[in-house]
């Protein structure tokens, strides 16, 4: 098969780069595309894609996103025209879905949270619906989503590219360049995505969090920001001890060398759980069913008020304990192609 897969937010390079050889090694030829969003394309870059770059972000207001998605839409549809493709993948790219059901191409898409307003679109223009074990039925039902067209998969994503993954030596390197030295207590976090369509609310809990970390003369913070607006909004509050790199960092040895992981989303803190890395979960919307499930494995905690944020233990971690979760990639590889 002709396969194109879309990148539209940087947590989907990993998962597809550790997919694609899978379906080169079974004779598919593969094409990318790839939005302009949270370093999406310097990061597939960095791992060896090479992505056709169309459309960028919408911006915060729900006008401005549904115009984007629109225009994106339509510049995939003249794209893809053409190519002959024959399955169009994503982690539900609502862009390339719509532009597949324009083109008459079967989509197949993957999705974990189940309360992504978007999923109404998604779900119902799709040809097959991936989702894990967790994801509940009734969202599924709710989001359009019949019960032909849906696969299930044991495990999270993350386990796809992080089930086999070792550490790299050499990015100790990398972190003292930061001014992170090895005795240093080191945090990783990732601020909440306002400007996402889930999330429409308040997370002061975060910035307090920050402020506290801040203190501490053992401990340094490793931000990743989201956008340039969120960046600049922070440079503006000068935390001390917190780094906010320029470049993109290879995210899964980040991880491995945390001493803990705080992300007030989700796809950093299951990145966490599966490497065996203590992750702390400050997220306030609703919850995905699958990180409840973390939640009870051990794997993930979840703060929710200020005295929580005051009682957390910050310290350096004891030998991590991966999920190991190695048939992750082939189930999905097969729900994929099937």
């Amino acid at each position: 098969m002709r396969i194109w897969i879309d990148l539209a937010n940087s947590p989907h390079v990993p998962f597809f780069r550790a997919l694609i050889p899978e379906f080169v090694a079974r004779g598919h030829q593969v094409e990318i595309t790839a939005r302009d969003f949270a370093q999406t394309v310097e990061l597939a870059m960095n791992a060896g894609l090479t992505p056709h770059v169309i459309g960028g972000h919408g911006g915060g207001s729900i006008t401005g996103k549904a115009g984007n998605l629109i225009g994106r839409a339509g510049a995939l549809r003249k794209w893809a025209r053409d190519r002959g493709f024959d399955l169009a993948l994503s982690h539900n790219s609502y862009a390339q879905i719509a532009a597949a059901a324009a083109l008459r191409v079967k989509a197949v898409t993957l999705m974990d949270y189940e309360h992504q307003p978007a999923n109404h679109l998604a779900f119902r223009l799709a040809s097959r619906v991936i989702v894990p074990r967790a994801f509940p039925a009734t969202e599924l039902r709710r989001f359009g989503a019949s019960t032909r067209k849906v696969k299930r998969y044991d495990g999270t994503k993350e386990d796809v590219y992080l089930a086999d993954f070792a550490p790299d030596p050499a990015f100790a390197a990398t972190l003292r360049r930061l001014g992170v030295a090895s005795e240093d207590v080191l945090v990783v976090a990732r601020p909440p995505a306002r400007e996402a369509l889930y999330h429409r609310f308040e997370n002061e809990l975060f910035d307090e969090l920050l402020s506290d970390l801040s203190s501490r003369q053992d401990v340094k913070t490793i931000l990743l920001p989201r956008s340039d607006t969120q960046r600049a909004d922070y440079e503006k509050r000068k935390f001390a001890n917190l780094i906010m790199p320029r470049a993109a960092l290879d995210g899964a040895n980040l991880i491995a060398a945390a001493d803990l992981v705080v992300s007030a989303g989700g796809t950093m803190n299951r990145e966490a759980a599966a490497l065996g890395v203590p992750a702390v979960s400050i997220y306030a919307g609703k919850w995905a069913a699958i990180d409840e499930e973390l939640v009870g494995e051990g794997r993930l905690q979840r703060i929710g008020s200020r005295e929580e944020v005051e009682s957390l233990v910050i310290k350096k971690k004891q030998q991590a304990k991966p999920r190991n979760a190695t048939g992750v990639k082939a189930e999905i590889t097969r729900l994929i192609l099937e």
